[in-house]
């Protein structure tokens, strides 16, 4: 692919590969800690780009006690799974024909967003699992902390595993997830391959996900079974360095690492507001970003947007969480509202 085709690819969102049926892509989702970050803040943003026209509504869900003899089960988009005694309060970007969402933030302060992957761990349309938008949800239903949160979606992925159409109208588009998972003390890029995952922590600078793997040789955790597995499929041979990224990805891993990719042009948009004024009204700069693509229009759209400024007051320990989301599609033309606190 030439340098213009690979800014066409980039912009319009589609990549092609011989092995790897053309698929829409979209989603970029973002997270800032000090230094890129103000002092005493953390900068969270996500554009959500699905297919044009799909309604995404801003809602709330209440803190609740759960009756586990009377409702022991919850069902989520596809298939039910087991209820929790105990979910948090919880402000969601959901499409409106699921039970996920796309991102959200709960009473404690985690914020979470989920990125469209494709891997060489096969996905069966008919297979019926949990969502990546599921798992979202999930997340910030029943968590306090964003380890809490990866655990919680880690723990739910191996024992239910991710599938389904992710599209309303069309049951072939399918996908496996990455996520960005995040509090005011850390956060996590949690990539997956089917029901195998790994994650790498992260505390300070300016990081973002698209739509590919991105870790690598280094990660602090991940599956108990990840090497094995992989062995087992013949998908690495034991020998040569672990590389997440370029053992699961169905696209070359030079694709992301291409200047005019999507991921790329992110991570630059974040670099031009370093040293501590990637704040909120630079987040949403970044989102309405069409240089790179980050503000999609076409077939495929951003439908919402969302900014998170995470805080704490002196030396309290309760995370203060401020909120804005569009509620419509194109961050480019429409305004950013601040939320009432959960």
């Amino acid at each position: 692919m030439d340098a213009a085709s690979a800014a066409h690819a980039s912009l319009t969102g589609t990549r092609r590969n011989a092995q790897h049926t053309p698929a829409p892509l979209g989603c970029d989702t973002f997270v800032a800690y000090p230094p890129a970050a103000p002092p005493g803040s953390v900068i969270f943003g996500k554009n959500s780009d699905r297919p044009r026209g799909e309604g995404q509504s801003i809602r709330r869900y209440p803190s609740a006690v759960c009756d586990l003899e009377m409702r022991p089960t919850v069902s989520c988009t596809y298939i039910d799974i087991p209820q929790v005694e105990r979910t948090y309060a919880v402000l969601l970007s959901q499409i409106d024909w699921m039970y996920g969402a796309e991102m959200g933030g709960n009473e404690h302060g985690v914020v979470i967003g989920n990125e469209a992957v494709w891997t060489k761990v096969g996905i069966d349309p008919k297979d019926r699992a949990l969502l990546g938008m599921d798992l979202v949800r999930l997340g910030v239903e029943r968590c306090k902390t964003s380890r809490e949160a990866l655990d919680v979606i880690t723990n739910l992925l191996e024992e239910h595993g991710q599938g389904g159409p992710c599209a309303e109208n069309d049951p072939s588009f399918t996908y496996h997830n990455s996520f960005l998972i995040c509090d005011f003390d850390e956060g996590w890029i949690l990539e997956t391959a089917g029901k195998r995952w790994a994650a790498r922590r992260i505390d300070r600078g300016s990081h973002n996900i698209s739509n590919g793997l991105t870790i690598r040789t280094s990660f602090d955790l991940c599956s108990k079974d990840l090497k094995s597995w992989a062995m087992k499929k013949k998908l690495w041979n034991g020998e040569c360095d672990f590389d997440f990224a370029r053992i699961f990805s169905v696209d070359s891993v030079l694709d992301d690492e291409d200047e005019s990719s999507r991921l790329r042009c992110g991570a630059s948009l974040m670099r031009q507001h370093d040293d501590g004024k990637l704040d909120r009204d630079a987040m949403i700069s970044i989102l309405r970003d069409h240089t790179g693509g980050i503000c999609m229009h076409g077939g495929f759209e951003t439908t919402a947007s969302m900014v998170s400024e995470l805080s704490r007051d002196g030396n309290q320990r309760k995370t203060k969480a401020r909120h804005w989301m569009t509620g419509k599609s194109h961050p480019c033309k429409n305004t950013f509202h601040l939320q009432d606190s959960l």
